[in-house]
């Protein structure tokens, strides 16, 4: 039997500001009870549940392309959007890039725990989420990209990335998958 850990990306507080005008938002908004439900299921079951959240500084190198500063640490912005479940039995791991992977030694975490399974949430599927993934995987984890439970900047986005990845020839070490699914396979 698999032992997962619940990976949640990128839901802070700067997305979910809606005078900001990410086109992410209301989208994001729709992913908080499916990521709640889970959340539930994964502590249910005594799993980990990670939060992995942007942390940039102001003047950090992605900043010099069109995205503009946001999520800098150590500012509300940064912390995890509060409709989320997050409980003081939780990890919280701010990194600095896109994979939660990247310099917050989450790899040495999960071994700690004997995790053999990464279910990814959150925002954005086709790149911090799908990064995440498949970080997962090149660490030697096998890695689920929760699909009710992330989303991107588009419907047509999320599904177009998930379509690249729903037949892989890592299946079944990467795959796409419902929570729902997962649940009865976390059952079993």
């Amino acid at each position: 039997m698999e032992k997962p850990a619940l990976i949640i990306i990128d839901m802070v507080k700067d997305y979910f500001v809606d005078d900001k005008g990410y086109p992410i938002t209301p989208l994001a908004r729709e992913i908080i009870p499916p990521i709640n439900r889970t959340i539930a299921q994964f502590r249910e079951k005594g799993f980990p549940v990670i939060f992995s959240t942007d942390a940039f500084q102001e003047d950090d190198f992605i900043f010099t392309s069109h995205m503009h500063p946001h999520a800098i640490a150590g500012t509300e912005g940064a912390e995890v959007v509060d409709d989320l479940d997050m409980q003081e039995g939780d990890l919280w791991l701010p990194k600095s890039r896109f994979s939660a992977f990247f310099a917050t030694g989450l790899e040495k975490i999960l071994r700690k725990q004997q995790i053999t399974l990464v279910a990814v949430a959150g925002i954005a599927t086709h790149f911090c989420v799908l990064t995440t993934a498949l970080d997962a995987l090149c660490h030697n984890f096998k890695a689920v990209i929760l699909e009710d439970c992330s989303t991107a900047l588009s419907r047509e986005l999320h599904q177009q990335t998930l379509a690249i990845y729903r037949k892989n020839p890592l299946y079944p070490l990467f795959r796409i998958t419902t929570s729902g699914n997962l649940q009865k396979e976390m059952s079993t």
